[in-house]
Formats: structure tokens, C-alpha cells, sequence
């Protein structure tokens, strides 16, 4: 007797593939369904892209790779296409961040608007009892958690999902000990996706050369790289888009007795500020004010662990909230936090969700060279 009927998102990749088996193995009546989010021509993706003189598109490719496993496994593949929906709720948003000279992730609001949202509404039409994706990432009792394997966990990307999203929802490769099982098992069913390259880069939109491709849609705007000790110009920046804090590579600046590091960003001025030595004063913080909170659990912890980055260590923090919904997380001195990033919190193997960087400060005064 089937378990019920759950839509799984194919994506053409190996995690989404082994997800698929799985809960087939377990009993659920399985349907695919593909997602194409995006469009070269449509979205005018010229400058920087390698795919140009291809014969058939990256996204052709990769559907072409989810029929192929879906026929192999014996299941149906359905196909939406979310190209408008991605401009305007992912990619309007991360250009719109570039340009306040923020570290946007647009993987993050990928999941919030497109996978499990628009894509749960799609199944649904499908008669979905659940959907289900590739993620490393557990869901016990209602609650997300940290998938097994803590290397390959993407906890930190679900961290805009609400509980209400989170309903229904199955994460197959949770219990998953490495990848190297993921491919095993691909192996085992004779999937094309088996030994297939791992995609990187953008969400949904693939590797791209990030200095060209973003003169697509921003304009390239150069001006002073400054040292921020002594005032000192000391090169010209290709645009504040393209540098994020704690940045080393890239800046081509030579003469100075240490490294140098991005440390801020004037934007009326189009200044980027640089320090020397990688443990200079102005990568360090102890605050920051988090805006666009989301918590997919009822629990409101003054005290609990947070990532301000995908492979970062969980660092203890204290939060202290506002009365206009903002979070003001204390920390003890950390390294390049960011406006736009985003902040995730955990109870030990919990995520309880998070919010997105808004301001840093130190000893309780904004850093003004942070935006």
C-alpha cells in the first residue's frame, strides 16, 4: 500500500535523482517535476556565459537528464516553467542588493519563493500528499535539522522557509552519510546523473564568469580602493558590486609590506576601503542587526548558536528582540559579518531559522565603513 503521493523536485543532478529512489524504496507513489527558472535569451545572459555556442542550453540538458532518470525509474516527469517568478522574486532581489553594496544570497530566497512555494503549489495540482527535494536537511516531529552528513548540510539556505512551508515536506537524503553514497546508489539504479558535475554558481542559473555576467543588468561603475589607516589611494576598483568584506583575491595591488583585505564600502563616494593584515581591527565585529526575521518553530531563544555563512562554525550568540520585529545579535569579536548576509540560528542539531543582516556594529556604534 503506497504511503502517498509525493512530488519531488528533479532537477537533472545526482542529489535529486537518489531522493527519488529512496522514496520509492519506501512505498510513496513518486511523480517528478522539473523547474526551469531560467532563460539566457529571455533574461539577456550574454556577457560572461560559457554556454553561448552550445548546441542545446544548460537547462535543456539537465531536463533532458531528469526524463531520462524518471524513465529509468519508472515514474512520471511534469515540467513548469517559473522564468518570471525567478526574475522577479530572486534575481530582481539580488541585483537590488548588489547595488546597496550588500552580499546577497539568492539561494536562500530561491527556497523561500520558488521551491517551496510556487513549486508546492504546482504539485499540488499534481495531488501531492508531500513534496520532496535533494537537500541535505532533516525534518523530525515538524522540525528542521541538520542533516547527517554536517559537511554536505544546506540547513543554512533553508533558514527563510516558514513552518507552515515546511508542512508535508520530505528530505530523503537527511540520513545520508557522504556523497559518495549519493553516487553509489545512482550507480546501483544505472543513472545518467550518477558521475554528473555537481552545479555551482548562481541558483538555478549555473557557473557564470560573475564580472561579466552582472555587467548584463548593472553598470560598471570604477572608482578609488582606499587604505582606510592612511586615507591613501592605493588603486581603482572595477565596481563595489563585485567585492564583498573580508575579500583578498582580485584586488591587484602590490607594494604593501602585508596582505590586503576588503573592509568596507562608500557608496556616495564609490570608495572601497582596504586594511592590511588579515587580523586588522575593521574585519572584527561584535553586533548585528538582523532584519527580515523568520522562525519556523515556536521557540524564541535568547541564547543559541548562528552561522553567518554556509561552512562557517556555529558561534554562541545572545538575542536581544526589538519592538519592530528586528533581532539584535550580540557575539564575541567575529570576522567579515556582512550586511546581506544572511544569520541562522541553531539549538544544537535544530534550525530554528534566522534573519538577514541589516547592520554590524562594534561596542554598540554602527561601523560606518559597512554600509
Amino acid at each position: 500500500m503506497s504511503k502517498g503521493k509525493v512530488v519531488v523536485g528533479i532537477s537533472g543532478g545526482v542529489d535529486s535523482s537518489v531522493a527519488a529512489i529512496l522514496l520509492k524504496e519506501q512505498g510513496y507513489d513518486v511523480i517528478g517535476l522539473f523547474m526551469r527558472n531560467w532563460d539566457s535569451s529571455i533574461n539577456n545572459d550574454y556577457l560572461g556565459n560559457p554556454n553561448l555556442n552550445n548546441n542545446i542550453c544548460p537547462q535543456e540538458e539537465d531536463y533532458n537528464d531528469a526524463k531520462d532518470v524518471c524513465d529509468k525509474l519508472e515514474i512520471p516527469l511534469h515540467r513548469v516553467d517559473f522564468i518570471k517568478e525567478y526574475w522577479d522574486y530572486v534575481f530582481t532581489y539580488f541585483l537590488d542588493e548588489l547595488k546597496k553594496g550588500r552580499t546577497p544570497n539568492p539561494d536562500i530566497m530561491c527556497n523561500k519563493y520558488i521551491k517551496f512555494d510556487l513549486f508546492v503549489k504546482e504539485a499540488k495540482k499534481l495531488g501531492a500528499d508531500f513534496i520532496a527535494t535533494g537537500h541535505y536537511a532533516k525534518i523530525e516531529n515538524g522540525r528542521l535539522m541538520r542533516s547527517h552528513e554536517h559537511n554536505k548540510d544546506q540547513t543554512y539556505f533553508l533558514s527563510q522557509v516558514s513552518k507552515e512551508q515546511l508542512k508535508n515536506v520530505l528530505f530523503p537524503l537527511g540520513d545520508i552519510k557522504d556523497k559518495k553514497e549519493v553516487r553509489e546508489i545512482a550507480s546501483k539504479y544505472g543513472l545518467v546523473t550518477a558521475k554528473k558535475k555537481d552545479s555551482t554558481g548562481i541558483c538555478f542559473i549555473g557557473e557564470r564568469n560573475f564580472k561579466n555576467f552582472l555587467k548584463n543588468y548593472l553598470p560598471n561603475k570604477k572608482g578609488n580602493i582606499v587604505n582606510i589607516d592612511t586615507n591613501e589611494v592605493l588603486g581603482e576598483h572595477i565596481g563595489l558590486m563585485y567585492y564583498t568584506i573580508g575579500q583578498r583575491r582580485g584586488l591587484e595591488i602590490g607594494g604593501t609590506k602585508d596582505k590586503l583585505f576588503v573592509v568596507g564600502k562608500d557608496l556616495n563616494k564609490n570608495i572601497l576601503y582596504v586594511a592590511e593584515g588579515e587580523n586588522n581591527k575593521y574585519l572584527y565585529s561584535d553586533s548585528a542587526l538582523l532584519e527580515n526575521i523568520n522562525f519556523n518553530c515556536d521557540e524564541r531563544p535568547v541564547e543559541c548558536t548562528a552561522k553567518f555563512r554556509y561552512r562557517a562554525p556555529d558561534v554562541k550568540v545572545k538575542l536581544e528582540y526589538l519592538d519592530n520585529g528586528e533581532i539584535l545579535v550580540r557575539y564575541d569579536n567575529i570576522k567579515a559579518v556582512t550586511p546581506g548576509q544572511a544569520c541562522v540560528f541553531y539549538l544544537d542539531e535544530y534550525c530554528l531559522g534566522g534573519g538577514i543582516v541589516k547592520e554590524v556594529r562594534k561596542d554598540d556604534k554602527k561601523l560606518w565603513y559597512l554600509l
